[in-house]
């Protein structure tokens, strides 16, 4: 199923070593948003962090960041799918 025409993008280590001290970093930054009163602002900021965390392991780790339009732009549309269904599932819950 392979070709010879496909070029296959290697990511180096010092380049995953930077993402996964990012990943960490984000990863603190969750736990203190935990301890400070932010009120109503601390799920936000809490699922913005989430957001960029998966972005981030989406992106290097799943190695999306060198696929095609056409990969990225499905990913897109299930990721946009979920989000709608999860929304959904909310107002469901929100109104009963």
């Amino acid at each position: 199923m392979t070709s010879d025409t496909s070029a296959h993008h290697i990511v180096g280590y010092g380049k995953l070593a930077q993402v996964w001290l990012a990943l960490l970093a984000l990863t603190a930054l969750t736990v203190l948003i935990t301890r400070v009163e932010l009120g109503g602002y601390k799920v936000l900021g809490a699922l913005t962090i989430a957001c960029l965390k998966s972005g981030l392991v989406i992106a290097f780790f799943m190695h999306m960041k060198y696929e095609g339009r056409l990969l990225r732009w499905l990913l897109f549309v299930a990721l946009v799918t979920l989000a709608i269904f999860i929304g959904f599932t909310f107002f469901d819950v929100l109104y009963r």
